[in-house]
């Protein structure tokens, strides 16, 4: 097993990485745009969907693709998704579960005093009471959501700003991620980048985003950074 040497901070991805949120996005999506009128959509399609924040899944379930119909009504996009953080809120997170193995090793690096970060495209409002209900709130010193700052994952702006703030090296943050959005942030950043095998990222491998190490399960992550190295 390849491992990383001199990591001081860790950033994760949320969903898909840490969290198997996609059954309660699913159920948001398909029930905001059943009120409008639209066809049902199936938990399959919103897994190829997600990844770039609510306004883009919105927008590739109302166009029914994941390339968003240049027509698409903003005024009817509005109101889906006002639709869909309500559905999304009222389901209480209630089918979302840790992916095996997140706990355990979120507290191992814990116990070692490497702090970690969320960096998500997932709406901020929607972040604290996820890692509250699995018990995983404690572990991270900063949570950014998609609306954190005007530029999100692909852009490295939240990397960045992680490295300004706890005066880190490129060299001594990794990013953790399921999808070519935290790849290619990582990469941008000039930082180390981890990819999963088992998220969301389009219906494509996450190797062939080129992340410096792919794994398929996330306790291997213990592995990787050398805990008290």
């Amino acid at each position: 097993m390849a491992h990383l040497e001199g990591i001081r901070f860790i950033a994760f991805d949320l969903d898909g990485t840490l969290i198997d949120s996609v059954p309660d996005l699913a159920d948001a999506t398909d029930k905001a745009v059943q009120a409008l009128g639209f066809p049902p959509v199936t938990v399959e399609q919103v897994t190829t969907w997600i990844g770039n924040g609510a306004d883009i899944l919105i927008s590739r379930a109302l166009s029914r693709s994941q390339d968003i119909d240049p027509d698409l009504d903003p005024a009817l996009h509005q109101e889906a998704r006002q639709l869909f953080n309500r559905f999304y809120e009222e389901g209480g997170h209630k089918q979302s579960k840790l992916y095996p193995g997140v706990k355990e090793t979120l507290a191992a690096f814990h116990q070692a005093n490497v702090p970690m970060a969320i960096v998500t495209n997932k709406p901020s409002q929607f972040v604290p009471h996820l890692l509250e209900q699995h018990g995983i709130a404690d572990y991270f010193v900063d949570v950014i959501g998609g609306d954190t700052f005007l530029l999100k994952k692909p852009d490295p702006f939240a990397l960045h700003w992680l490295m300004e703030k706890h005066q880190l090296a490129a060299s001594e943050i990794l990013m953790v991620g399921d999808s070519r959005n935290d790849i290619l942030a990582g990469k941008a950043a000039t930082c180390y980048v981890v990819g999963l095998t088992y998220g969301y990222n389009y219906g494509q491998p996450i190797s062939a985003s080129d992340p410096d190490i792919v794994l398929d399960h996330f306790s291997l992550l213990a592995d990787v950074v050398k805990l008290g190295s």
